[in-house]
């Protein structure tokens, strides 16, 4: 009896540890995601981007957060989707370039 509930525990820590390897699959992009918000939010207090440009980067970037999730939904982000994911991370870091370079001021 006492074997059946270690193999039962240890199976079941198993499953465990595997979803949350899977749910951390992505953590260069997690690291630049955290890096792009904070180009925003100096942008923001340095008067380089006004608060509507502010507005749609961190639309791009919330559209970015929903993409991985659902990327890692079923427990594994192919290649493809990470690929996926990175474009479209280099799309929203341009656009956080430009704005933030662009002669328009508040």
């Amino acid at each position: 009896m006492n074997v059946i509930r270690l193999t039962a525990v240890a199976v079941l820590s198993s499953v465990i540890t595997i979803c949350s390897i899977a749910q951390d699959k992505t953590p260069n992009l997690d690291k630049r995601e955290k890096r792009q918000s904070k180009r925003i939010e100096q942008g923001v207090k340095s008067g380089e981007l006004n608060n509507r440009e502010a507005a749609r980067l961190n639309r791009q970037e919330a559209r970015l957060n929903a993409n991985e999730a659902k990327a890692k939904a079923d427990g594994v982000v192919t290649p493809k989707e990470r690929a996926k994911l990175q474009h479209e991370a280099n799309r929203t870091s341009r656009h956080i370039y430009k704005q933030k370079h662009d002669p328009q001021k508040k």
